[in-house]
């Protein structure tokens, strides 16, 4: 699979931060409706979301809005995705020699 630099860069700043970090390791257990994990990490739900918004700009987590039986409100809940990272100097090289020839011609 050839890696994208958009890519790695929004998977750089996904990991970035120690509140989306710990995000992926409460995700790890299972899915959260976004209310409780405010609620869990102690941050107001605007200031999750905004995080949540960057690891699914990564494709590390995705969300699902659903109705439950009891309670007719829609509430998105969010789920970690599989994924597996792996970077080394040759995916760096190919992508920045690739964009090289690209400009050239």
């Amino acid at each position: 699979m050839q890696k994208k630099l958009q890519g790695i860069v929004s998977l750089g700043e996904a990991l970035s931060h120690p509140l989306r970090l710990k995000l992926i390791c409460m995700l790890a257990d299972r899915e959260w409706y976004v209310y409780e994990l405010a609620k869990e990490l102690d941050v107001s739900r605007q200031v999750l979301y905004l995080h949540l918004k960057r690891l699914e700009k990564a494709d590390i987590v995705e969300s699902d809005l659903r109705l439950e039986e009891d309670d007719m409100r829609a509430k998105k809940f969010f789920k970690l995705k599989e994924f597996d990272i792996e970077l080394d100097v040759k995916d760096l090289k190919n992508i920045f020699e690739t964009e090289t020839i690209t400009k050239k011609n």
